[in-house]
């Protein structure tokens, strides 16, 4: 079985947030990189469960991005990816970055596409989706547990008020989130072994991106915090009904 897992790199989240460009590119300098944890701690750590029940798995990771992003993906190896395929490519637009990973799996005749449920700086989830739609395969989303079964798959789902268990034959694309796998770190043998593992380099494929990022724009600072004395009860409603609206 072969299992495609894919890759993304965020901004760790205590790195402080900044444009330029009048607000309209991204400044990385200073920001510390990571792999997006949905992908690392859910995704590739069940591909890499799955691996220790079954030795014949093979799992690729995919990642889309430049050479900068060769520390992440080594990362990701460490933890127990057998080989990796970067596509070079920089863009923000997701249905480009989703259609360069369906371009990839298509050559790779995956039983599998593991994606983090979403990225923790743009929250679109989006891309299990239209990688699925891509490659016409089924698609179930926001995985709590995932088993195996030969050429079919159990999936425990999260929705409104609930969990649904799905049953789907492979091939598949799962988008997987806490619940899914347990958190692990790379180990010394997994560092070292990383080296020598297999990195592929791959140009994109000629694709259209569809959208493009015009300005970006911080939240507004929080406000001060008002003390309110506990005798004052009335003050405390007024302030919850007119300032902070909430009842």
């Amino acid at each position: 079985m072969k299992i495609l897992v894919c890759i993304s790199k965020t901004p760790d989240t205590t790195s402080k947030i900044a444009f330029k460009e009048n607000n309209t590119k991204f400044d990385e300098a200073s920001v510390q990189w990571i792999i997006n944890p949905y992908d690392e701690w859910y995704s590739l750590v069940r591909a890499i469960e799955l691996k220790e029940k079954d030795a014949s798995i093979t799992i690729t990771l995919v990642h889309v991005g430049g050479a900068d992003s060769d520390p992440i993906i080594r990362k990701a190896l460490a933890l127990g990816g057998d080989e990796a395929v970067r596509i070079n490519a920089q863009s923000d637009d997701t249905y480009f970055v989703a259609a360069q990973i369906a371009e990839v799996a298509k050559q790779g005749n995956y039983d599998l596409i593991f994606t983090g449920k979403e990225t923790i700086d743009y929250n679109a989830s989006a891309i299990g989706g239209m990688v699925a739609e891509l490659l016409d395969l089924p698609y179930i989303s926001l995985a709590t547990k995932f088993e195996l079964n030969s050429t079919t798959a159990v999936v425990t789902r999260e929705i409104e008020g609930g969990e649904e268990v799905d049953e789907v034959a492979l091939p598949a694309v799962v988008s997987c989130q806490k619940g899914v796998a347990e958190q692990r770190i790379p180990n010394m043998r997994g560092i070292m072994a990383a080296r020598t593992k297999p990195l592929k380099v791959v140009e994109p494929t000629p694709i259209e991106a569809l959208t493009k990022i015009v300005s970006y724009e911080l939240p507004p600072a929080k406000a001060g915090v008002k003390m309110v004395p506990a005798t004052d009860m009335a003050e405390l409603v007024r302030l919850l009904h007119e300032e902070a609206r909430v009842i």
